[in-house]
């Protein structure tokens, strides 16, 4: 059984050039046998746990997971869990009101002394425009100014921000475009460091469900949030950024990963170990969502930039993991290796997208003009 199972498995990396204990940075170090049936049992749940365990090592596990995606290994490794979670998913509003805090409490509060280290000097937990920048600090700041542009901020106007993470946004707009800022966000941690960050700016940081915002604002944006919404509720956010943009030409911004196609579901791995009850909306989605509510102006793709992103972000928790492992063991470290590493290998395969869409509450009278803002 043992033998079968591993020749099926051996079949299927080399379909994807990658061997079973080759001598490629990308080629895949078995040290359990066991692997081979868990991951038939599991899919992609199994292999991120038995990475985890320490059953098996790549020395560049983000080339092995970019032609592991490109050879579109991940839709022949479809499990009983995976099969599960899908008819779990098409019963649930897995991101109900009463889950909401689900996600704040299980990856954004552990710890803001990891996200000190991983992110840029302002935290930013999301892709950065690395088009003319080339530290990760001038990146994220980039990819401010784009949103700013693009929403055309002027001093004065009132702004929201929809999962405002650590603050470092509202901070920006704040505290350089001269604009009254409200942020919301579902986890404690998040909000406790973002009212020190802001202190003496006009922000005012809220622990509150997007879903309860009812009143007006010049400009609305949400940064990486998107993510957290779920299928059942993108007509509700849709309907929120349109009630609360308070002028007919009053502009949104939505910063989202997205997906190649309408799911209902995400990564099995990924729900359990980083982002429960999340998903990943596709293009179709989100203009079904936005439909009679919002026109779209414009729509940018810089999906290629959370490649060089995660990658920074890799690089920034190796260099300090001497300090983070007095708080964080060694287990964690594989876990978050896996999901930096494995994330950076779907986006370099093209696999996943990050997608800005520009949405005016009725449209621009005289037309959005983009081609001068990128």
């Amino acid at each position: 059984m043992s033998s079968r199972l591993r020749a099926h498995f051996q079949k299927l990396a080399e379909s994807a050039d990658i061997r079973i204990n080759g001598d490629r940075p990308w080629d895949l170090e078995v040290h359990d046998e066991r692997l081979f049936q868990r991951v038939f049992a599991h899919g992609t749940l199994g292999l991120g746990e038995a990475y985890i365990d320490g059953w098996w090592d790549c020395a560049q596990l983000d080339e092995l997971v970019r032609r592991a995606q490109s050879a579109d290994l991940v839709s022949r490794l479809i499990s009983p869990t995976t099969l599960a979670r899908v008819a779990q998913a098409k019963v649930l509003n897995l991101q109900s009101r009463r889950r909401a805090f689900a996600i704040g409490e299980h990856h954004y509060d552990i710890g803001n002394d990891l996200y000190r280290r991983m992110l840029d000097s302002r935290m930013i937990y999301s892709c950065a425009y690395w088009r003319n920048a080339e530290t990760l600090d001038a990146a994220q700041e980039a990819k401010l100014v784009l949103i700013a542009n693009k929403l055309q901020i002027e001093a004065g106007m009132r702004v929201l921000d929809i999962g405002c993470g650590w603050g470092g946004a509202a901070l920006f707009f704040a505290e350089k475009l001269g604009c009254e800022v409200v942020g919301v966000t579902v986890s404690r941690e998040q909000a406790k460091l973002a009212r020190e960050r802001c202190v003496g700016l006009p922000v005012d940081i809220r622990l509150q469900d997007y879903r309860e915002l009812n009143e007006p604002f010049d400009r609305v944006y949400s940064i990486g949030m998107f993510e957290h919404v779920g299928v059942k509720n993108y007509r509700t956010y849709m309907d929120v950024v349109r009630r609360c943009l308070r002028d007919p030409d009053g502009l949104s911004v939505l910063h989202t990963i997205g997906g190649l196609r309408s799911r209902s579901q995400t990564d099995p791995w990924v729900e359990k170990y980083i982002f429960p009850n999340s998903m990943l909306p596709s293009m179709a989605q989100i203009a079904r969502a936005a439909e009679g509510l919002l026109v779209t102006e414009d729509v940018h793709n810089f999906g290629a930039d959370y490649d060089h992103t995660l990658m920074a972000w890799k690089a920034n928790v190796d260099a300090h993991w001497h300090e983070l492992s007095a708080t964080y063991d060694t287990r964690f470290k594989r876990l978050w290796d896996f999901y930096l590493l494995a994330s950076a290998g779907s986006f370099r395969a093209r696999k996943l997208q990050l997608w800005q869409f520009v949405m005016a509450r009725d449209g621009v009278r005289a037309g959005y003009r983009a081609e001068n803002i990128r």
